[in-house]
């Protein structure tokens, strides 16, 4: 029997969690406008220790987005603008001759941090997009037979333009796979617009976040208790029946080559559990699946080369099968 004095301490602290998760979205709000429901994809990555493709013209916001989510959590932030000649020592370190002991040592690189801003990931070659694969998966660095584990909580966050091919290397699967969430940065409506020109006109700078008032509403050490907590949200048998016939959807549309893999189930499995606990449940429903479907889900599938002349994407995919397929009671 569960003792209730310490089912009690767990809720509380569990309300406490949920609140500051929730407060993180005013303070980011402090510096961007309009952009919750990447916030949100934001912050499951965080809660379920996956990584974020972030994809938006230039001037959409996405690296003010991410150091203002950093600055509200009080983690390490460190951005890499990734380039044709950036070498993989560039991102995980490297050895070096150290004058002063007379030995080698590691340098440390930009990776050692809780989140990396991968800026234009697109833009450097497969073998240093490579050197991200095991700092991504393994949470670890290896460099001269030693290995080296990375900060928890630990998430990349790597943007790319939609728009742009000159100059560019396409992701491998591999590499694609390893992102819990793609999440799509659109152009504001006017509203959100204004709102932007207007405290551009009252001052605000985008570079000076401490004169935006964003306060720290949580620590890494609070980051990793609720991450605890969402392993523990529930899934019925039924809502695991609908993911697994979501994913088998996906296969056998006549416009996918390439559908849903069973990886990409449980990253959704994931995501739902996350977006669940923070939206106060304890238990995944089937419209926590359908949230968080497209962002889980978008970048895993491969469409037809036919169906790409066509006009097809795959969120149109998405939402059909997320039509079709039986939600159950």
């Amino acid at each position: 029997m569960t003792d209730p004095t310490t089912a009690s301490a767990d809720t509380a602290a569990r309300d406490e969690w949920r609140s500051a998760f929730s407060a993180v979205r005013s303070e980011v709000a402090k510096a961007v406008v309009g952009q919750d429901d990447v916030v949100t994809g934001l912050l499951v990555a965080l809660l379920t220790g996956g990584h974020v493709l972030l994809e938006g013209v230039p001037g959409v916001a996405k690296t003010l987005l991410v150091r203002s989510l950093a600055a509200s959590l009080s983690l390490g932030m460190k951005r890499v603008q990734f380039t044709p000649d950036l070498m993989p020592g560039d991102v995980t370190g490297s050895v070096v001759y150290d004058a002063k002991s007379a030995a080698f040592v590691f340098r440390h690189g930009p990776v050692f941090t809780n989140i990396l801003l991968a800026d234009e990931i697109n833009r450097t070659p497969p073998k240093t997009q490579a050197a991200l694969l095991e700092a991504m998966e393994e949470r670890q660095v290896s460099a001269d037979g030693e290995t080296m584990a990375l900060p928890e909580p630990f998430l990349v966050a790597a943007t790319q333009n939609p728009i742009e091919y000159e100059g560019t290397y396409t992701l491998p699967e591999a590499q694609l796979d390893r992102f819990l969430l793609k999440l799509v940065l659109d152009l504001p409506d006017r509203d959100t617009e204004f709102e932007v020109l207007r405290r551009h006109s009252a001052g605000f700078d985008p570079q000076a976040l401490d004169a935006a008032g964003i306060r720290s509403v949580l620590g890494a050490d609070g980051v990793l208790r609720a991450r605890a907590d969402v392993r523990r949200v529930a899934a019925g048998a039924d809502v695991l029946a609908y993911i697994v016939d979501l994913a088998r959807a996906t296969r056998q549309s006549p416009s996918v080559r390439l559908g849903v893999s069973p990886r990409g189930a449980t990253a959704l499995l994931a995501a739902a559990k996350a977006y669940a606990w923070l939206s106060g449940y304890d238990a995944i429903t089937p419209d926590h699946v359908q949230a968080m479907a497209p962002a889980a889900w978008r970048h895993r599938m491969q469409l037809q080369p036919e169906a790409e002349l066509e006009g097809v994407t795959t969120d149109g995919i998405l939402r059909s099968v997320l039509q079709q397929v039986q939600v159950p009671l």
